[in-house]
């Protein structure tokens, strides 16, 4: 399985912070935005990357990763030139995927919680023939994608930005998929206002019987920081951890290290880069415990 992960968009409602600058480059407390959707794809075990974005965009990415073997990755890009939609993400990187099963990630979306990468991992070993979704309880579901279930407790079927949601459970922007996606991306109308929409290419799977979803209960956090209230509620919660535990959310670095990806050498090159800053004393601190501990 291979991962994208979609950083397009205008981040329109994030102006005038985006006049210039990608939303998902812009700092979630201590870190670029897309590294949280970035160390899911990590947690998920998964190495070989794509990113998507536009082409004012694109060169913030390749300046602040490169080609990913700094981090043990593999990383390549590929321009949007115009936001048609999540669902172009898989025929915009049909030759990266090269036939193979698909995650797809979005660039402005954070998770957290206990068993988080028990549950990532469980997806890319499970996801062959469907996909898999996730539910997660939200106050205002109107404002998503949201999940309809039947009196089972399946489901039937996805409604976006419904004005009389049918369950209190939205999709968050984490999909995984098998090898058809691509082809049925590519059969999929331009909705109303123009877009290839994931809720269709979600729905195709449903309606064939082959879409799982996993239920995000309580103790895990979602954040769409598509807004400043959501960007700034996620700083505030990722600060508060960070701060309380001691860790750091989504440090890549330190995933690629405990996943192997990275040598010792590698990660001491990351924390002389990186000396002057919170981030960089942290790296430092892995650094040594690794050492400590041999």
């Amino acid at each position: 399985m291979k991962c994208i992960i979609l950083a397009g968009g205008l981040g329109s409602r994030l102006g005038p912070c985006t006049l210039s600058l990608s939303k998902q480059i812009l700092p979630v407390y201590d870190k670029p935005m897309i590294y949280y959707s970035l160390s899911l794809a990590l947690l998920a075990g998964l190495r070989e990357i794509l990113i998507i974005s536009s082409p004012d965009h694109l060169p913030f990415y390749q300046k602040l990763f490169g080609n990913g073997q700094e981090f043990g990755l593999s990383l390549s890009y590929v321009q949007q030139n115009a936001p048609r939609g999540i669902a172009e993400a898989f025929i915009l990187g049909e030759d990266f995927l090269a036939g193979q099963r698909a995650c797809l990630i979005l660039g402005d979306n954070i998770f957290y919680g206990h068993g988080l990468t028990d549950i990532l991992q469980q997806a890319v070993q499970e996801v062959h023939n469907g996909a898999r979704v996730f539910g997660y309880a939200v106050p205002s579901p109107r404002e998503y994608g949201v999940l309809v279930f039947d009196k089972q407790g399946r489901a039937v079927g996805i409604e976006e930005k419904p004005k009389q949601p049918k369950s209190k459970y939205a999709v968050p922007g984490l999909y995984f998929f098998d090898k058809t996606v691509v082809e049925r991306a590519k059969r999929l109308q331009p909705s109303a206002r123009g877009e290839l929409e994931i809720t269709e290419l979600n729905n195709s799977y449903i309606r064939e019987g082959k879409l799982s979803v996993h239920l995000l209960g309580r103790g895990f956090a979602w954040f769409d920081t598509g807004n400043p209230d959501n960007l700034l509620d996620a700083a505030n919660f990722i600060a508060s951890v960070e701060r309380n535990q001691g860790i750091k959310i989504s440090c890549i670095e330190e995933i690629a290290f405990k996943n192997g990806w990275m040598s010792k050498e590698m990660l001491e090159k990351r924390c002389d880069k990186l000396k002057n800053s919170q981030y960089g004393q942290y790296l430092l601190s892995v650094l040594s415990e690794s050492i400590a501990s041999v």
